[in-house]
């Protein structure tokens, strides 16, 4: 794939100066802006829908977090955001949470992404096509998921992950007859894990291809020269360092499939369809099988790949593990909490440090939720999220006050009007919905 140059803007810095300065400073920011579009543009371009059947462009919302300031490509279809230089720029509403992602927002379906952007060229490309492929995933057939995987957190699950990773990325540092031998290493230990935890196949399928593909296209579009090599030192690296890997394992495993389905057949994308599994189809094209015996085959495998050390130190993890859940369950379950119910949610989060607490849920170290009832903002400390997504549990505020703004441990609820904290049973709270007084009879 040939490289091409990326001069988009690494962050977006206001100048709080004289007026004359300060307009200057918006000219700047709306050509750096511009200049990430153009950027964007050219990847669409090096593509041509190649890759998916389907043009990646389209509406793009640039956004700081620290100043919500937005810069997008295009015109928005309520007016929300003003013509500046060649950008269109405004203020992104407190009610629309900040993420690399799609959204819709004032009429338009985007694809938002946080400044700032990645200082190296080839992350930041691939950044811009990963989020412009989420825009595009639904009419591709790939909707986005929400699966669990809370195995993914246990020591097994984490183990047979961490095998895996470290057989693709042999994989793709390899060639011939060593390359296929680590292929279905790879394999070998996703089936042992899959054989262990009996819903872990159908959930990892889930966010594989929506996170795995989003990730696999980014990295074909990096404009990397070295695209195995930039997976390896970066994707799969990097995987291993997460705090978790129940929502970020598919960065890793999406695009080392990926590029190793492309050199089994170039036009395996048009095949795939929800619910695939890109460890299936590489066997399947590349005519490979694993051992009959999966448990003992990877048992065996699984000592050239430094799997002692591997165990000791998840062994250690878990031990640690279970004494954070002992906390949580202290925290979010014996109470006293806050329970807030969800409708209509839209979240903000960090995929790569949640904390799966058994059957009660999961628990989002930080997050914050926008629903019909508000804004919960949890800077610190967690809230945890019920499993079937219905609630989000909090600590109850140390000092209960009636009121639209509540603070907690590490927590503060702004409320819509309409909506109200109660107390209920045994010292807990609920966050609900005030109802209209009921008209006397006879009255009209």
């Amino acid at each position: 794939m040939s490289s091409w140059t990326v001069t988009c803007c690494v962050s977006v810095v206001l100048s709080l100066t004289a007026p004359g300065d300060a307009d200057q400073g918006q000219r700047d920011e709306s050509e750096r802006a511009a200049a990430c579009f153009r950027d964007a543009n050219e990847i669409c371009r090096n593509d041509g829908g190649r890759l998916w059947g389907v043009s990646l462009c389209g509406p793009i919302l640039l956004v700081d977090p620290a100043t919500r300031d937005a810069f997008a490509n295009q015109a928005d279809g309520e007016n929300q955001l003003q013509k500046s230089g060649d950008v269109f720029r405004g203020k992104l509403p407190p009610t629309v949470n900040i993420a690399n992602t799609a959204i819709e927002w004032a009429g338009t379906r985007w694809t938002m992404v946080m400044l700032p952007l990645p200082a190296d060229q080839h992350r930041r490309n691939a950044l811009l096509a990963h989020e412009m492929w989420h825009r595009i995933q639904d009419q591709l057939g790939f909707p986005s998921s929400g699966a669990a995987n809370n195995h993914l957190d246990t020591r097994d699950g984490r183990i047979w992950l961490q095998l895996e990773w470290r057989a693709l990325a042999a994989a793709l540092r390899s060639t011939g007859d060593q390359e296929r031998e680590v292929i279905v290493d790879a394999a070998l230990f996703r089936a042992r894990r899959h054989q262990i935890f009996p819903n872990a196949a159908q959930e990892e399928r889930s966010m594989e291809l929506n996170e795995g593909l989003a990730e696999y296209t980014g990295v074909r579009l990096s404009g990397s020269t070295d695209l195995r090599q930039f997976v390896v030192a970066g994707d799969l690296k990097d995987a291993a360092g997460k705090e978790s890997f129940v929502r970020s394992f598919a960065y890793a495993t999406g695009p080392a499939y990926g590029l190793l389905l492309d050199e089994a057949d170039p036009q395996w994308r048009k095949s795939i369809r929800g619910g695939d599994d890109l460890a299936e189809i590489l066997l399947r094209l590349a005519r490979l099988k694993i051992p009959d015996d999966v448990e003992s085959a990877a048992n065996a495998r699984a000592e050239k790949y430094s799997a002692a050390q591997l165990i000791a130190a998840e062994k250690q993890r878990e031990q640690d593990r279970q004494k954070l859940l002992a906390l949580y369950r202290a925290r979010f379950v014996d109470g006293p909490v806050l329970t807030i119910p969800l409708r209509k949610m839209n979240m903000q989060f960090n995929p790569g440090n949640l904390i799966p607490l058994e059957t009660r849920g999961t628990v989002y170290p930080q997050i914050r939720v926008i629903d019909q009832w508000g804004v919960l903002d949890v800077s610190s400390n967690g809230a945890l999220m019920s499993a079937d997504f219905t609630r989000v549990t909090v600590p109850a505020p140390a000092d209960f006050a009636e009121g639209r703004e509540l603070k907690g441990d590490g927590w503060t609820l702004e409320l819509n009007p309409g909506w109200s904290v109660k107390r209920v049973q045994n010292g807990n709270f609920a966050a609900e919905e005030q109802r209209a007084p009921a008209s006397p009879p006879g009255s009209r």
